[in-house]
């Protein structure tokens, strides 16, 4: 996919990705530059991460004490 980046520096995100992804109007992106390569990452609230990670094992790792 395509896209290009307006006078006034706006870029379109395609609908395909939009969908994919489920991106909403003002929706917040993080905009991040690694070696060259731009990330643009959606912002989820809070509310949302709730519970993603319920299957997570949590036997077995130090007490906050007993870290360095």
């Amino acid at each position: 996919m395509e896209t290009t980046i307006s006078s006034k520096f706006q870029v379109v995100i395609p609908k395909d990705v939009r969908r994919k992804l489920g991106l909403r109007p003002k929706q917040k992106l993080l905009v991040m530059e690694k070696a060259g390569i731009l990330y643009m990452i959606p912002q989820q609230p809070l509310e949302e991460l709730q519970g993603f990670a319920e299957s997570v094992a949590v036997e077995g790792y130090r007490e906050k004490g007993e870290r360095f």
